[in-house]
């Protein structure tokens, strides 16, 4: 498996081009490729999947754009990255097929990246001293759960109700398929977008904001 390449598209942009669908941003297909001396060349394609919604909502858009910026950036040339194409697809049709909230959307899928990249934090019991009952936060710092005597020790732990650490643990172990089974209310959302978003930017050491569009 080749994982990510570029390719050439010669044509795609003419109107009439028979690469024209399959060379758009966002686009899953079955792609005919050669090798030429330097670079890969399309010589056709078959649209399988093109998450239409995606292309007629502005939020849905501007969530969708920030999701494909990540994963340009953790992802290279010829690494085997079958894990998060598998994240990627399934998260962008979570986005365009339904409406699920999109904060929640952007969360889940970044821990869940994170967990693919080897940043698995400990979510089964305290990161600290191995208990695991009264489990009261998640620790930036140590990576993970921590009790309600650890926590008192961490500046860095970020308490959250029971909702927000079932929720965090569910989206660690969950089966990919089903990984964005769940909601939150409101103050839970809130806390979940906080923690995944301070371990996220800790660990990839660079700060993402979601950016408009226009």
């Amino acid at each position: 498996m080749y994982g990510k390449i570029s390719c050439v598209a010669k044509g795609a942009r003419r109107p009439k081009s028979a690469l024209l669908a399959g060379t758009q941003m966002f686009c899953f297909g079955e792609y005919l490729v050669f090798k030429g001396s330097q670079t890969y060349y399309i010589n056709s394609v078959e649209p399988i999947e093109v998450f239409y919604n995606l292309r007629v909502d502005l939020d849905k858009l501007k969530y969708a754009v920030h999701i494909n910026k990540i994963v340009q950036d953790v992802t290279h040339e010829n690494q085997n990255c079958y894990k998060i194409l598998q994240l990627l697809l399934n998260t962008l049709y979570i986005i365009s097929e339904t409406d699920k909230n999109l904060d929640v959307v952007l969360g889940v899928f970044k821990l869940r990246l994170l967990c693919i990249l080897g940043f698995t934090p400990q979510v089964m019991k305290c990161v600290n001293c191995g208990e695991k009952e009264n489990l009261i936060g998640f620790s930036i710092k140590d990576n993970g759960f921590k009790c309600e005597a650890c926590g008192k020790q961490d500046t860095s732990i970020i308490q959250m109700s029971e909702s927000t650490l079932s929720a965090i643990k569910y989206t660690v172990t969950a089966p990919p398929k089903k990984l964005y089974s769940f909601n939150l209310k409101e103050d839970a959302l809130e806390e979940f977008k906080l923690v995944t978003k301070l371990y996220f930017n800790e660990k990839l050491e660079k700060e993402y904001k979601l950016e408009d569009l226009f």
